[in-house]
Order: C-alpha cells, then sequence, then structure tokens
C-alpha cells in the first residue's frame, strides 16, 4: 500500500531485526531499507526483499523515508548516529543511559530543529514505558515514592557497554533485584534506598586472546553509569558456555508507588513486565512509537521530544472513534 508510513532502520542486530518483525505485525506500516556499517552484502534480513544499504548512503533515501528507527547502541553509537540521522530525517531512538539523557536529548533537538525534522528519544520500556508510569505515579499521588526494579534480566545497554571494553570477547550482563528491597517498598515502608541496596549486577564475559582477566575485571566495575554504582560481580566463561547458557534475553522490571491520599489512606500502584525476549519487545515499542512521531511531524512538531510528550491515541493505528468504542 502506498499510503504507508515508510520506516527505515539503522543498524540490524538484535533490536532492528526485531524493529523489522514489529514493523511485519502492522497494517499501516511498512519498512522501506535497513541501513548498515557493515558490508550491506554480509547482512542478511528476514525479508530477504528488503534494500539493504550502507549507512553513509542514507542521504539518498530522505524522500523515501518518513520515519527513522535508530537501532543502535546508546553507548557510542546512538551519540553520533542520533544527531546525523536527525538531520536528515523524523528519528525514534531507544537511548537508555539515563545519566545523560539531558545532554543527548539537548543534542538532538538542537539537530531536529536545524533541519525541521522530530526526534523521539528514549523510546522503549525504559526510559520509555516506565517512564511514563513513573510520572502517572507521582502525579497521582503526590505523597509517597516511587521505586524502580529492573530484573531479573539480560539488559542489551549494558550488555552492549560491557562487550566494548578492551579484552572482551563477548558477554552479557544480568540485572538482578533485591527480593528484600522490593518486599519493604510493597509493605508500605517508603524506605530510603541507595542504588546498591537496590540491584546487583552480573556479567558473564569470553575474553579476547591474551587479555588479562583481573584488567578487564577492574574496567567493567569501575565503569561510570553502567557499573560503578552497584555490586557488580563477573565471571569469565568460554564461548561453548555462553551460547549454550546466554543465548535468550529475557528482562522485566517493576514500577511501583507507595503513597497515601488526601485523607490519610495508605495507597500502592505497580506498574511490571515479564519479557521472552527484551530487544523484540523494545522492538515493539519503537514501531508504535514510530507511528506517532510521523503523525506528529504531520501536524507539524520539530525537536527532540520523549514518550512525555506522545498522548497515547497516536500509538494506536485505530481511529478515536474505535478507540473510545473499544478501549475506553
Amino acid at each position: 500500500m502506498s499510503d504507508r508510513i515508510r520506516v527505515g532502520i539503522v543498524g540490524y542486530g538484535n533490536l532492528g531485526r526485531g524493529a523489522e518483525q514489529a514493523i511485519a505485525l502492522t497494517q499501516d506500516l511498512r519498512l522501506a531499507a535497513v541501513f548498515t556499517r557493515r558490508d550491506p552484502a554480509g547482512v542478511a534480513c528476514v525479508d530477504p526483499g528488503v534494500p539493504v544499504i550502507a549507512l553513509d548512503e542514507a542521504a539518498q533515501w530522505r524522500d523515501r523515508i518518513d520515519v527513522m528507527l535508530l537501532c543502535g547502541g546508546s553507548r557510542q553509537d546512538l551519540p553520533e548516529q542520533g544527531p546525523r540521522m536527525a538531520s536528515m530525517f523524523t528519528t525514534v531512538d531507544s537511548f537508555d543511559t539515563h545519566a545523560r539523557i539531558p545532554g543527548y536529548f539537548a543534542a538532538m533537538d538542537q539537530a531536529a530543529r536545524a533541519a525541521g525534522t522530530l526526534a523521539m528519544i528514549s523510546i522503549g520500556w525504559d526510559p520509555g514505558l516506565f517512564s511514563v508510569n513513573r510520572l502517572l505515579a507521582e502525579s497521582i499521588l503526590p505523597r509517597g515514592s516511587t521505586h524502580t526494579f529492573w530484573g531479573k534480566g539480560l539488559s542489551q545497554g549494558h550488555s552492549d557497554a560491557l562487550r566494548r571494553v578492551p579484552g572482551v570477547r563477548a558477554g552479557v550482563q544480568y540485572t538482578i533485584p533485591s527480593a528484600e528491597a522490593m518486599r519493604r517498598v510493597r509493605a508500605g515502608e517508603r524506605p530510603e534506598l541507595s542504588t546498591r541496596e537496590k540491584h546487583t549486577r552480573e556479567c558473564h564475559v569470553v575474553l579476547a586472546e591474551g587479555a588479562d582477566p583481573e584488567a578487564v575485571r577492574q574496567a567493567i566495575v569501575t565503569m561510570p553509569d553502567y557499573f560503578a554504582d552497584y555490586d557488580t560481580t563477573v565471571h569469565f566463561i568460554t564461548a561453548e558456555a555462553l551460547a549454550r547458557d546466554h543465548a535468550a534475553m529475557p528482562h522485566g522490571g517493576f514500577v511501583i508507588r507507595s503513597g497515601e491520599t488526601g485523607d490519610g489512606t495508605g495507597q500502592l500502584l505497580e506498574f511490571s513486565l515479564r519479557l521472552d525476549s527484551n530487544p523484540a519487545f523494545t522492538a515493539s515499542v519503537l514501531v508504535a512509537y514510530a507511528r506517532a512521531a510521523h503523525r506528529m511531524r504531520r501536524q507539524g512538531a520539530v525537536g527532540a521530544c520523549t514518550a512525555f510528550d506522545v498522548a497515547p491515541a497516536l500509538l494506536s493505528p485505530r481511529d478515536p472513534a474505535q478507540l473510545r468504542r473499544d478501549l475506553l
């Protein structure tokens, strides 16, 4: 259908492949092309009919892409690729380094405003869906405290950061919530919990040939924004063990706000996710927000925005009358 929203994907790892599969489930979006830094001839999409294009040629597709999904990593890919792509396309990305979101937002906002595009950043489940739920909970229960717990699950962003450490050939990282901390929050205690008290991190690493295990361990556990604030355990394993025991990518988590209403009554609001595949779910969120980004751009929106700025109805392929009839 010629009136479908034309979507491009930058990066074809787990997230990019998940985005292709999510787009295939829609009726109003179509995948126009995949863009890669690798040799396009070596990239095999699920649908062999999808064009695979060298990333350096993306500018030639300005008139053939409505929304570009940026599926690179947050540590190194998106800070460079994001502003460059936003200078040419309306974009949606899943930048997930929480501490660096303000700076990334500013860079994307500058690039998008100069180009007259829309850059929707930090879209996924956290940041993204969990962010919206934190906002809702805090707004509804202004007297209270909010805690977010992640896992147990495999973190894509942290695993990507882990694999970029010199001496790491391959690896994954699991985030594990503290059962005791969750029990206290659900009991309505509203505890003051440090980052270290809420989660631990487990890394399973395959060393590169000749790498010094202790040097690699220290580089991981002292990495700011990722591991330095947590009790982090590094396990060195074989490539065979990694493939056998860590191929799945489950994740999930909880947003819990414990508070009270004006009459002093205790209230607890909780939102949770349990995911068999982190990248497949994150990609599905990106695709839904691609629909919203296209609609917002057609309404004249420019610059950077986040999930906070998106009306829920814009995510749905259904028209407002159908939503009122079936979901309200």
